[in-house]
């Protein structure tokens, strides 16, 4: 017999989805590799302050965590971090090597044995930093990208191909690290060495172009000496983002660039497997791998426009066949071994899992970190993918949540409340996953529209760059479109609209409530506030010039700057909010937040800024993702009426 349904108002239907299930289930497996026949990742580990553990998954299936707390395998560079870990096989136990996020140290590792260090710590400014490292046994060195600081301000770095010897001879030497070309660019991604070993290739880009603008494809040979020689760019420029390369087996370049319009396939220039669909995108970390080659010649691809598939592609004829299974997001973090491919993937039903598809049988399965159902899955979200139509007949697409319990519905007449969810980037786009964060709201009667605003990712170019110079003006209006559709469709009450975002999400909702009066609360997570303070000495090298694309020059569009900033029109707030911050952030310092609530005080605004200590750009550890979502629940029961759980704590709102 079913459960009976009753009827109770939206937002006060009772949930398992409480704020610490949804904290513990925050995270997603990544970087995924083999080691030999072994396949081992990191995974989150937010009740163990967020660090992240390296995990191995034995060849009998086995999975254990391989460095015990507090090793935290993470990169910092470009403070969004990189490929942190790389692994050999040899005799004995493998090889691996790997950063740790407290110092930012690479290190050496035999399992059964200690980690031990193979670079020094700087006392120069942020210090000596490391991602993508390869493990070349026969040099005995490990060969990665280094971002090294040269001052105390945030824009004092350089970054460039290094060695770094495996004996630990560099553990207190910089001088024994090896350059292995001299830098020529602001940003480079580790090296690709060609089957032979004779030729390599990396990409490389400069300010003011963020990656998703302009990169270039450097090729050189590869010295007896181990230094790269005559380097030159083969594709690439100022408006061609090539976003990953590899070699094949048999010695040709794959690589995807975006110069069609959307990230397409290359190899030697030539392209492989034409389609309006993006076969790559952007690159907010070093060692992103949209597709990577398998031995017979196949290529291993995650592809698709809005929501991604995992497919084959065959590189003579340029079919692409696609895997099965339940999945409809696939992480760029693909590794090939023999006929085993292996990714991680999640689905409306699943959070991400580590995937294995099995190219000689066609069968994918999950062989980690399988998703395990916390709570009955009938309380989970029905997410709908819709497009609508915003301003000038463009189309803005969404994924729309509504309210779902198996044993609630509302009282007839009543419509629910919506939360517009601004994702962050902006160059980036929201996945088609399981979300307990989502659920945590759903559950209990209240909708949520997350938005692919233009300039999200996933729908070529074009779409891209919509956001160009028009940040705080696009993003703003793609949210408005979806929240009055919504409404105007009987979807949603219209008087019971909020926003939230986190970062650039962050920027979209302030700017959204100091510009708009669609909502009637918001939720602004670690913000870009405001634009004159959030630049070059101001924030991290890699964002530090973004603006000239999302806003214009400054010198050229200087009122501009003002005209966009949430903190200017800070005097037009009139509705609650709540304003996250983690006190440890170097991409959006706290500074921003306090000078925005200077400009309101005194004006009766009721609101509540709530800081962590230990926190950066990103919440990772448990108690800080509980707060925050139980703080959140309470500023929309207070604002839209609603009766939530007693459990919940009361957000106490300063006016």
């Amino acid at each position: 017999m079913g459960e009976q349904v009753l009827r109770s108002p939206y937002g006060s239907w009772p949930s398992p989805i409480d704020a610490a299930l949804a904290a513990a289930h925050d995270g997603r497996p990544e970087w995924v590799d083999f080691v030999g026949d072994e396949v081992w990742w990191t995974e989150p580990r937010p009740a163990e302050g967020g660090r992240r553990a390296l995990v191995r998954r034995r060849a009998d299936g086995r999975e254990e965590s391989v460095l015990p707390a507090p090793w935290n395998v993470r990169s910092r560079v470009i403070e969004y971090g990189g490929r942190p870990w790389a692994g050999a096989v040899r005799e004995g136990p493998p090889l691996i090597v790997f950063v740790h996020f407290a110092d930012q140290r690479l290190y050496r590792y035999e399992p059964g044995g200690e980690p031990v260090p193979l670079t020094p710590v700087s006392p120069v400014g942020g210090g000596l930093r490391w991602a993508e490292p390869r493990v070349d046994l026969a040099r005995g060195e490990v060969w990665c990208v280094l971002e090294e600081f040269t001052g105390d301000g945030p824009g004092d770095v350089r970054r460039l191909l290094a060695a770094v010897p495996l004996d630990g001879s560099a553990a207190g030497d910089r001088g024994a690290v090896r350059a292995l070309a001299e830098p020529r660019h602001r940003f480079v991604t580790g090296v690709r060495l060609s089957p032979d070993g004779r030729r390599a290739a990396w990409l490389a880009w400069d300010h003011p172009r963020m990656p998703w603008d302009g990169t270039e494809l450097l090729v050189a040979g590869v010295g007896q000496d181990g230094r790269l020689t005559d380097v030159r760019a083969v594709a690439g420029g100022p408006r061609e983002a090539v976003a990953q390369v590899e070699w094949a087996a048999d010695g040709s370049m794959l690589y995807t660039s975006d110069r069609s319009g959307w990230w397409n396939l290359y190899r030697d220039g030539t392209p492989l497997c034409p389609r309006e669909e993006e076969f790559g995108g952007p690159l907010w970390q070093l060692g992103l791998r949209w597709f990577a080659p398998l031995d017979d010649g196949l290529l291993a691809v995650v592809h698709g426009r809005g929501p991604t598939a995992l497919g084959i592609v065959d590189t003579a004829s340029g079919e692409l066949v696609d895997a099965a299974g339940p999945w409809t997001e696939y992480s760029p973090t693909l590794a090939t071994h023999g006929h085993r491919v292996v990714t991680v993937a999640a689905g409306p039903r699943t959070g991400y899992e580590v995937v294995e598809l099995d190219t000689a049988t066609g069968r994918a399965r999950v062989i980690g970190a399988r998703h395990r159902d916390p709570v009955d899955p009938a309380h989970y979200p029905q997410p709908q993918i819709r497009t609508f139509p915003g301003p000038d007949g463009r189309e803005v697409h969404a994924h729309v949540h509504p309210p779902h319990h198996p044993a609630r519905t509302a009282p007839d007449g009543e419509l629910p409340p919506y939360v517009i969810w601004a994702h962050g980037g902006p160059t980036s786009r929201v996945p088609l996953v399981l979300d307990l964060a989502v659920a945590y709201f759903t559950s209990r009667g209240i909708g949520v529209a997350e938005v692919n605003y233009g300039g999200s990712t996933g729908y070529g170019r074009a779409y891209r760059e919509r956001l160009r110079e028009q940040w705080g003006v696009v993003d703003v209006e793609d949210c408005a479109a979806v929240a009055r559709a919504l409404a105007a469709e009987g979807t949603a009450d219209p008087a019971r609209l909020a926003i939230r975002g986190g970062s650039a999400g962050g920027w979209t909702a302030a700017a959204s409530l100091t510009t708009t009066d669609v909502y009637a609360c918001g939720t602004i997570v670690y913000p870009v506030l405001d634009l004159a303070t959030w630049g070059p000495g101001d924030t991290h090298d890699f964002e530090s010039r973004y603006l000239e694309s999302l806003i214009g020059p400054l010198a050229e569009v200087p009122d501009r700057y003002a005209e966009r900033s949430p903190t200017t029109h800070a005097d037009r707030l009139d509705v609650p909010f709540l304003l996250l911050q983690g006190l440890d952030d170097v991409i959006c310092p706290p500074a921003q937040c306090e000078r925005f609530l200077a400009r309101i005080a005194g004006r009766g605004v009721p609101h509540a800024y709530l800081t962590f200590e230990g926190e950066g750009h990103g919440f990772r550890r448990a108690e800080t993702m509980i707060r925050a979502l139980e703080a959140e629940l309470s500023l929309y029961a207070q604002v839209f009426g609603l009766e939530p759980a007693p459990r919940v704590p009361k957000l106490e709102l300063d006016r």
